[in-house]
């Protein structure tokens, strides 16, 4: 364990704050591309699979617009080039609960496996290991736990079907995840992929649970991220390793997001750009804007829609992407920059007592002077029934742009 863990050091807050080169070199990421994107000769796919590859290369190489699981297998990719091993389980994982991912793919006579990210060629210096793993989350992520502490130099994670299904590994995120370099000076990069979002689909398939884990944040012990484009994703999975230090990472993914027109990046931004822990509003001009609204994740593009439906020029949308540790001085630079906004908004579609209103809160002092936008307090996590769960999703957006709205009688 020593020497896995040698050149390793501890950090403090401020240097998890600082903006790492997470860029990768463009001709080798166009060959990463090329390894995911091309199928094995001779070998006969699912009809389905071979378009779904076909389209992955056509979004990379004459699009140039690139979705969440190419952003995801890309930074995969970069991290084998580079040496280090990927290793991935969970329930579906290879496939992708909302089949998105497709990391291994069968053939059609046989069922014979190919994966891909193992057939990189002059690309492999590392290997992707993938499985399907048990419907227990609790042994599966303490496993992996374990994993991760024996092999800093993996990228070990372990994704959820749906985010609340995560409360069953709860002992192995309180115990461990997130105190055990407190309590006995162990680090380690596990990083958990919880898929997250109101879409009317109920308690358990909705809400990852996001304030359990922000409740557990404290000095230096996690990372905590909600990001909203491939770009990011890309460049935050690249931190995780490129970094001399390993911190846990919770992820709340999308999943309605996976196919979202909007939901796309470039090479280049791959390529070139670094993680951004929070993502300004490029289209507001400083000078028109009234309401400023801070929001994180999926929630971003319903207020998006929302905008555009309105042509609302006085209102500007700014993505947290990352709540912990939160960015607060880029936030209160985002403030000063809107400094005709008299109406500064928490916009969250999970109701008040839940999401990441009460972590900003605790963490943000001028959090305090916000108006909040979020369904009311409820002791579940959404509706039972879609048409009520839409309705309080539309109020709430209503509030958002319209502050004589009063949200708090949402029902």
């Amino acid at each position: 364990m020593q020497d896995e863990w040698e050149g390793f050091g501890q950090v403090t807050e401020d240097t998890m704050l600082e903006t790492m080169d997470t860029s990768y070199d463009l001709k080798k990421l166009d060959q990463i591309a090329k390894g995911i994107t091309a199928l094995p000769e001779g070998k006969k796919f699912l009809r389905k699979l071979e378009r779904l590859v076909e389209a992955r290369h056509k979004m990379y190489f004459e699009d140039n617009q690139l979705d969440w699981a190419m952003g995801e297998l890309l930074a995969y990719g970069s991290l084998i080039e580079e040496g280090f091993d990927v290793r991935m389980t969970g329930q579906d994982v290879e496939r992708g609960t909302f089949s998105h991912r497709h990391a291994v793919i069968k053939t059609e006579m046989h069922e014979e496996e190919v994966t891909l990210l193992n057939e990189l060629g002059d690309n492999q210096n590392g290997k992707f290991h993938i499985y399907n793993s048990l419907l227990s989350e609790y042994a599966v992520m303490g496993f992996d736990y374990g994993y991760a502490m024996a092999s800093p130099k993996t990228l070990t994670i372990w994704e959820a079907q749906f985010g609340d299904f995560s409360n069953g590994a709860q002992i192995i995120i309180d115990q461990y995840l997130s105190s055990a370099e407190d309590k006995w000076k162990l680090q380690n990069g596990l990083v958990l992929l919880l898929p997250h979002g109101y879409e009317g689909q109920g308690a358990e398939h909705s809400s990852a649970r996001m304030e359990r884990y922000l409740q557990l944040c404290a000095k230096d012990n996690m990372y905590v991220a909600d990001v909203t484009t491939p770009a990011n994703l890309f460049h935050l999975l690249r931190r995780q390793m490129k970094a001399d230090y390993r911190k846990p990472l919770v992820v709340f993914t999308p999943k309605s997001l996976l196919r979202h027109p909007k939901v796309v990046s470039t090479k280049e931004e791959m390529a070139n750009g670094s993680f951004q822990m929070v993502i300004d509003d490029a289209e507001a001009k400083a000078a028109k804007v009234k309401t400023l609204v801070f929001c994180t994740g999926k929630f971003y593009y319903d207020l998006l829609d929302k905008r555009e439906e309105l042509k609302r020029d006085d209102v500007a949308l700014v993505r947290v992407e990352q709540l912990f540790p939160l960015p607060t001085g880029e936030m209160r630079n985002i403030i000063k920059k809107y400094k005709n906004a008299d109406d500064i908004v928490w916009a969250q579609e999970e109701p008040r007592n839940m999401g990441a209103w009460g972590h900003l809160m605790m963490h943000f002092d001028e959090a305090k002077q916000f108006r909040v936008a979020s369904r009311r307090f409820y002791g579940a996590p959404a509706a039972g029934s879609a048409v009520r769960s839409q309705r309080r999703h539309a109020q709430v957006l209503e509030y958002v742009f319209d502050k004589s709205k009063d949200n708090m009688l949402i029902r």
